[in-house]
């Protein structure tokens, strides 16, 4: 059988009971530090903020609870250039629906999706059109949740562009859109890139493209839009150090983020506080603090906090992409840096929605609006022109 043949397994999660056990012992022994002598989030996380948290996680949580949920969706597992492939399918009831790729990032997981999968493969379920259905693939980056062990340091965004057509080929599916958030804002036009003649059109949210000091094009900028630069430029002064650390030396921090749950839990929800909506005071105020936990969860029991960092190394020096003719949507929620001009550049931008609420995770902070957004952009392009 040869390397595009290789076979589509089923996938069920099944967690042993003694990791669960075992994550529960360390959480009960937990070393808690000194809190920070400067009061609030500027420094990182609290202390008591993320002691009530974890104690939530102890006490509250039920993993088999939401284990039982992801199996509710149908599941798969293939081989693409070595690397195991696990990714969610849920395939539409309308028989005209638009296959749809979406692609997760860092710190999130297929779990990011959960709210989205049922409105967008099933609209007439929803209140929505049926002809609005898409056959929704949603795969595991490489060294992510079940897309373990990681195979190669070399999973930049065109290699995973890459793999995720093959999947879509070993899945039948010849004409698709794709959609991406965080690294799937990359990925998602790289593989517009690879295939222009296959990919409806790609929709992201969290589109970033900086300018170097002195472009000319920054005099064309509106005062909104050099206010949104500005805190970019901001975020990479004062937000940016874990994306160093990972882009560095990913295999040091593996070590924190492997033994102690703790570590691994302050590590993601340091960014769901800093880049969820700006209207909300706490991560759980933005998102579902258990849909948030069962991402945190996945991370600790696939032990992928080591191997997700090492993306970050993957794509540091990646040089700026070329233009693409694909028809690109882009939803901008609050915290996203996305300045039209500057995307321009790069995508053909045919579709620009500007939203007052939700944040970088739009599919877990307001999953209406993003199912919404996607709709309407595919909709003049589910047949070909």
């Amino acid at each position: 059988m040869g390397p595009m043949e290789a076979p589509i397994a089923e996938f069920r999660i099944d967690v042993p009971q003694a990791a669960l056990d075992d994550l529960h012992d360390r959480l009960r022994l937990a070393r808690w530090p000194a809190a920070s002598p400067e009061p609030g989030w500027a420094r990182g996380v609290p202390v008591l903020y993320l002691r009530r948290l974890a104690d939530h996680w102890l006490h509250r949580y039920d993993w088999r609870a939401h284990e039982a949920a992801l199996n509710a969706i149908p599941q798969g597992l293939t081989e693409i250039e070595g690397q195991r492939v696990h990714f969610l399918h849920v395939r539409s009831p309308e028989p005209d629906a638009l296959p749809l790729v979406v692609t997760h990032g860092w710190p999130g997981s297929v779990v990011e999706f959960l709210k989205i999968l049922g409105p967008l493969s099933d609209p007439r379920a929803h209140g929505g059109d049926p002809a609005d259905g898409f056959h929704v693939v949603a795969p595991s980056l490489p060294g992510f949740g079940f897309s373990t062990p990681l195979s190669a340091p070399d999973w930049d965004h065109a290699r995973i562009a890459r793999a995720w057509l093959a999947l879509m080929d070993r899945l039948g599916y010849d004409r698709f859109g794709a959609h991406g958030g965080d690294t799937g804002s990359k990925v998602s036009p790289a593989l517009g890139r690879l295939a222009p003649d296959r990919v409806a059109g790609v929709h992201v949210n969290g589109g970033l493209e900086l300018p170097p000091p002195g472009d000319p094009g920054l005099a064309d900028l509106t005062a909104d839009e050099l206010k949104r630069l500005e805190s970019v430029r901001d975020l990479v002064r004062h937000g940016t150090g874990y994306a160093d650390l990972q882009s560095t030396k990913p295999q040091t921090i593996a070590y924190a983020l492997n033994d102690s749950p703790v570590g691994q839990l302050a590590w993601i929800v340091d960014k769901f506080h800093d880049w969820t909506d700006p209207a909300a005071r706490l991560p759980e105020h933005a998102v579902d603090v258990d849909q948030l936990l069962t991402n945190v969860t996945l991370y600790w029991l696939t032990g992928t906090g080591a191997t997700s960092a090492h993306q970050y190394r993957a794509t540091r020096d990646e040089p700026a992409p070329a233009y693409s003719g694909v028809p690109t949507g882009v939803a901008v929620f609050p915290t996203d840096p996305a300045i039209r001009g500057l995307l321009e550049r790069f995508h053909n931008v045919v579709h620009w929605s500007e939203f007052d609420r939700g944040g970088h995770f739009a599919a877990m902070e307001a999953p209406d609006l993003l199912v919404q957004d996607l709709r309407d952009f595919f909709r003049p392009l589910r047949r070909p022109v």
